[in-house]
């Protein structure tokens, strides 16, 4: 059995995301905007909006930080900075 390397977390945001995860990093970014645009509303809004803006924001960042840090299967990262892929994962993109 292959052990894997354990990879920090500025390798992780270096290296490439699995598809499913870009796709879930994109809604992310989309529900924290409309968060973000709610609470930031130039007119009033009730309270119990604004609460779940807020909601909506917390969820939205997280979501996107989160799958930013997922790699694809394969993926390497060298000393140097670069970033490789075993010969199995190599234009799955």
């Amino acid at each position: 059995m292959e052990t894997a390397k354990k990879l920090s977390v500025l390798d992780r945001v270096a290296l490439p995301s699995p598809t499913f995860w870009r796709k879930v990093s994109a809604m992310g970014k989309a529900i924290g905007g409309l968060g973000l645009v709610l609470v930031t509303a130039p007119v009033a809004l009730p309270a119990a909006v604004v609460s779940v803006a807020g909601y909506l924001v917390l969820v939205g960042s997280l979501t996107a930080g989160l799958s930013a840090l997922t790699v694809e299967p394969g993926a390497v990262a060298s000393g140097d900075g670069s970033v490789e892929q075993s010969a199995g994962s190599a234009g799955t993109t």
